[in-house]
């Protein structure tokens, strides 16, 4: 039995379909199954879609290409919708092929799938990743609610299990309730944390300045690893962002996020996700269109950086 979001209305920014050879793709991950509080992630890469059809050309501003031309759209993965041990076992073998075909984007879903992700990146590259996780929301505890794993577990399970150099974990945006031990799981492991309070009134490249250095030093003292980018969209403040499931006030703005994301592209990304759209609590489509624009910019930024990028788009 599929997820009953698995059909999707259309493709990301007017993509090729599945199987056109092109070096980037997008694909849904339209599952809920282990949210907290307000479900219904499950349709965000339907509505991310749509919404990325308001970007025409997709010609960015700041990088000045488009990725439409070297970008593919693999669809909705097949995923159950309640039990999280058959999701991942779901998502392990199309997500293995993917990530060796295609530079990709994963649009989700709640943030439980960002752990699988990770174990079929370290696999297929044999090393651990840098992460730059934006969200409101640690996700480090060690259960979830009773149960031993969930949208809020990811980060604890992906440095226990060795998916992630820990030194190289960063996070950013954090600033819902938690426990001490919960707070400062990551920063007890080695790595950053930039909380939203760290990052008010930041805004500019210039603003912004410090943070980027902090994360390219740590990155290069640890030998450039690979980075894996995981934008949850509750990591922006609910004025901006209203259709998630756990929204958290005081958090980033859009141009906070974008800035970081266009001013940090020459990092040597591997993959994205942007997880916990839940379009149903959206309004005037802020979040979808949100997402939409912070995916492009990610897959711009990573075009621009391919040489025959810029003569297709002259």
């Amino acid at each position: 039995m599929t997820s009953f979001a698995y059909v999707s209305d259309s493709r990301f920014l007017g993509a090729a379909p599945a199987g056109a050879g092109r070096p980037f793709a997008v694909a849904g991950l339209p599952w809920d199954g282990a949210v907290t509080n307000r479900p219904g992630a499950r349709f965000a890469p339907r509505a991310i879609r749509q919404a990325s059809h308001m970007l025409c050309d997709a010609t960015h501003p700041f990088f000045g290409v488009s990725p439409v031309a070297f970008l593919e759209d693999a669809g909705d993965l097949p995923l159950p919708n309640t039990s999280l041990t058959a999701m991942r076992e779901a998502m392990a073998g199309p997500v293995a092929r993917l990530v060796r075909q295609h530079h990709m984007a994963w649009l989700g879903g709640d943030h439980s799938v960002t752990l699988p992700l990770l174990q079929a990146y370290r696999e297929w590259l044999g090393r651990p990743l840098a992460v730059i996780h934006v969200d409101a929301h640690c996700d480090t505890w060690t259960d979830h609610f009773g149960e031993p794993s969930g949208h809020g577990t990811w980060v604890s399970e992906a440095i226990t299990q060795g998916l992630v150099e820990p030194a190289c974990f960063v996070q950013l945006g954090i600033r819902s309730a938690a426990e001490k031990e919960a707070r400062e799981y990551v920063t007890r492991h080695g790595g950053q944390v930039f909380t939203a309070r760290n990052l008010r009134g930041l805004e500019s490249p210039h603003q912004l300045s410090g943070v980027m250095s902090a994360i390219r030093e740590r990155l290069a003292t640890h030998g450039h690893p690979p980075v894996y980018l995981s934008l949850d969209i509750d990591g922006l403040d609910p004025a901006f962002a209203p259709g998630t499931g756990t929204p958290e006030p005081a958090g980033l703005t859009t141009g906070q996020l974008m800035t970081l994301i266009e001013e940090l592209a020459d990092l040597p990304f591997v993959g994205m996700d942007c997880v916990e759209v839940a379009p149903a609590y959206d309004h005037a489509e802020l979040t979808s269109n949100a997402a939409a624009h912070l995916v492009w910019t990610y897959l711009s930024g990573r075009v621009a950086a391919r040489p025959e990028a810029h003569s297709s788009t002259s």
